[in-house]
């Protein structure tokens, strides 16, 4: 089967997503900004123009890194968090949560570094990734921050997916949707 796309202009970029089946009735648009620093830098700049007051970004440790990295630069070159997949030798006093991801296809959990949760403590945190769908990451994200004593100032994505569309605690630019075995959107 030759491989469908679904074309979109993303933050003014114009971009095609390669569709991949994550079932055998439904097929997702893969969303990659590794790579791309035109539309990672063109999507931090709309989203920063939408952000609420916050004092630090966290993301998880995958596509959001370049996004919370290139956001962070934008606004002062401002410190930002990654929760990781993995503990590093350098990380004491870890937090850690457990999340499932759709587009991994299996649990993960993400590690966040004591250093950084002290320097959250009672600050006013950005929960910020590349595509949510079903939540799940910004889910773990927020139990990071929580149990952090961080405070939860707002949710954002470059895109949201599926049923992510109708929350009205995510900010984000465009809706992707999700497409039938056929390639098209439902």
């Amino acid at each position: 089967m030759e491989q469908q796309y679904y074309r979109m202009t993303i933050a003014g970029c114009e971009r095609d997503l390669p569709l991949c089946p994550l079932n055998e009735s439904l097929l997702i648009g893969a969303f990659v900004i590794f790579g791309d620093p035109e539309l990672t830098t063109a999507c931090a700049e709309e989203l920063l123009k939408r952000a609420p007051e916050y004092d630090y970004i966290i993301t998880a440790e995958a596509k959001g890194i370049p996004l919370a990295h290139e956001m962070a630069r934008l606004a002062g070159n401002q410190k930002y968090f990654i929760a990781r997949k993995h503990p590093k030798l350098y990380m004491s006093n870890i937090l850690e949560v457990n999340v499932h991801s759709i587009t991994t296809q299996r649990d993960q959990t993400l590690y966040l570094d004591g250093a950084d949760a002290e320097l959250m403590k009672g600050k006013r945190i950005l929960l910020v990734d590349d595509v949510v769908s079903l939540g799940d990451s910004i889910h773990a994200l927020e139990e990071l921050v929580v149990n952090a004593g961080g405070v939860i100032c707002g949710r954002m994505a470059i895109l949201a997916e599926g049923d992510a569309q109708a929350r009205e605690d995510l900010i984000y630019l465009e809706k992707l949707p999700l497409f039938d075995k056929s390639g098209a959107p439902i």
